[in-house]
């Protein structure tokens, strides 16, 4: 989730918002076997290429058709799992790459592999909103997009360019689901992630209104929606009442977030 949720702050900064997460989260899922017979990193770069080729139509959609970025991700979170499930022909498929196994699984020095490519991520997109052009242009797009576009900012590129890095990284994220799952699922894996990410960045305290990216914030907001999750799954609670539990907590973010802009 935390690697999700990271792209998904950066396309919220921009004071846009990304419905696709989940189902690039699929897609990637869906590609892995298809060219795993070719090795581990064709397979991976392929699944990223697609990640990036979704991110590209969602930034075009929005920054040079103009489209409202709730509908043009909507359109790619309805099609995008089913072109997945028509990749992977409605079934699941069993992995047996042992670098891809050794991915989900593995350890170095008793920490998940998956646990520190999310922690480097953080770093390296901490560092690019706060310590590059990109960032600060990202920031001020967000901010005021017509001011941006008077300021002579690249807007068009810097959309664009956002929700391709927010769709790399789900698409990240769904080579390391199925690693960690050992198959790929496309109907189940990522399914109601761009929720799940939205409400970590919500609860991490970057503003839906954009113009401010909470990296750290995100990090904590995802770690605190998987231990929620953790506890309801402990306590055998069913999958509705986390889903009403999120819910819950995405209106208190809110509350609290616009208390904060009215003082």
């Amino acid at each position: 989730m935390v690697i999700a949720a990271l792209g998904m702050a950066m396309v919220i900064g921009s004071e846009g918002v990304d419905l696709s997460v989940g189902s690039v989260m699929a897609l990637a899922a869906a590609v892995l076997p298809l060219y795993i017979g070719y090795g581990f990193w064709p397979a991976v770069l392929v699944a990223l290429l697609v990640g990036a080729l979704v991110g590209v139509v969602n930034g075009t959609l929005v920054a040079v058709v103009g489209l409202q970025p709730i509908v043009a991700t909507l359109a790619l979170l309805v099609g995008g799992r089913g072109l997945a499930l028509v990749f992977a022909d409605g079934q699941l498929k069993g992995i047996t790459n042992p670098t891809l196994l050794e991915l989900g699984t593995g350890e170095l020095l008793g920490v998940p592999y998956t646990v520190l490519i999310a922690g480097v991520l953080a770093l390296v997109i901490g560092f690019v909103v706060r310590g590059t052009v990109y960032g600060r242009q990202l920031v001020a797009v967000g901010g005021n997009r017509a001011a941006s576009a008077l300021a002579g900012l690249p807007v068009k590129r810097v959309l664009i360019g956002t929700y391709a890095l927010c769709a790399v990284l789900a698409a990240l994220a769904g080579v390391l689901a199925t690693a960690r799952l050992g198959a790929s699922d496309p109907s189940a894996i990522g399914n109601l992630m761009e929720l799940s990410a939205i409400t970590a960045v919500v609860v991490g305290g970057t503003p839906l209104s954009g113009g401010s990216i909470r990296v750290l914030g995100t990090v904590a907001g995802a770690l605190l929606m998987q231990l929620v999750r953790a506890m309801l799954i402990n306590h055998d609670l069913p999958d509705s009442s986390a889903q009403m539990i999120q819910a819950a907590i995405i209106l208190a973010a809110v509350y609290i977030a616009r208390e904060r802009r009215t003082r």
